[in-house]
């Protein structure tokens, strides 16, 4: 065990992440409804250009009136490489104290982060807002992913990163069949049977990818969070990718269709069995500590303090799942 303790970012709850349009604000009430955990209103990829404003003025009106309950609600702005950057989070930051997060698109490097985070800050310093804004980012270019260690160290406010597929596809020229679904040319051949018959088998383009992310952020405190699969008229091939982020240690998936939340929200929930064997760990933990044991034991196995605070997390969360329900 290192003697470099990393804090962990503001605990929040993330299975699921609503992405919603800031041009269609008929959207917000029926999102603000939905079992998501995290609501972002895109000002964005999902706005065309000549409607950026007009977006941009709906998301403040929706922030401020629409009641969304206990959902963590975020903004995804323009990229720092557009002018409508500076006017998203001038402007949304200082009307709307409801605001929770930023979600900063295609973040290349440190600075990307650090000019965000100068920015809010003085916005906060001057509006004496006393809820600190965080922020998520978005690894979706291969300068991205090469700079993503340095990117999880970038600023306080950081508390999660996104894996967007579809970008990061195109940044690395990668070939693509749906949005963060799999490729059928992307695969092994078996060595021949006793036939000569080789069996062909699918293999995930995306997993080096997720993983170092998911490294990134785990080594630093932050939450991975697995970006959109396109095809929502797909539940399968959804339920699927999600299964494959969350066996990697994801914590939660973007929803780009409400079809997709309740799906999202089932594979990033600990199952009932985890649940109670991780309230076993702490018990255990408890009585080790009654009985003036220096080591602790369950089934007659030991067990390591990666255990227990991997228990403690797992306990942690669904006590927030309970809540929100």
């Amino acid at each position: 065990m290192s003697f470099t303790l990393i804090a962990q970012a503001t605990p929040r709850l993330q299975r699921s992440e609503l992405a919603v349009p800031g041009s269609n604000p008929a959207l917000f009430e029926k999102a603000a409804k939905s079992k998501a955990d995290v609501i972002f209103l895109d000002v964005e990829d999902a706005v065309a250009p000549d409607d950026k404003e007009q977006a941009r003025k709906n998301i403040i009106q929706g922030l401020n009136e629409v009641d969304w309950g206990t959902k963590s609600m975020m903004i995804r702005i323009n990229g720092l490489d557009t002018h409508y950057m500076y006017r998203d989070v001038v402007d949304i930051v200082e009307a709307c104290p409801r605001l929770d997060l930023i979600l900063i698109p295609k973040v290349g490097v440190p600075a990307d982060v650090y000019a965000l985070d100068m920015l809010v800050t003085q916005i906060e310093t001057a509006k004496k807002r006393t809820k600190r804004i965080g922020f998520e980012v978005l690894i979706e270019t291969a300068l991205g992913m090469a700079n993503v260690e340095a990117i999880a160290q970038s600023s306080p406010r950081l508390e999660a990163m996104s894996f967007g597929v579809a970008d990061y596809a195109a940044s690395t020229r990668a070939r693509t069949t749906v949005i963060g679904g799999v490729n059928p040319d992307y695969g092994v051949l078996s060595d021949k049977d006793a036939d000569g018959k080789r069996a062909y088998y699918w293999a995930d383009q995306w997993h080096a990818a997720q993983t170092r992310m998911l490294i990134a952020c785990r080594a630093y405190g932050l939450r991975p969070i697995d970006g959109p699969f396109g095809d929502f008229s797909d539940p399968d091939g959804f339920f699927a990718a999600a299964k494959r982020a969350a066996v990697l240690g994801y914590e939660g998936k973007w929803a780009i269709h409400p079809s997709q939340i309740d799906l999202a929200n089932q594979v990033f929930t600990p199952s009932e069995t985890e649940v109670t064997k991780a309230k076993r760990i702490i018990e255990a933990m408890d009585q080790a500590a009654k009985d003036g044991k220096g080591a602790v034991s369950l089934d007659g196995k030991l067990i390591d303090i990666a255990s227990i605070r991997m228990a403690e997390a797992l306990l942690n969360k669904a006590q927030a799942m309970a809540a929100a329900e």
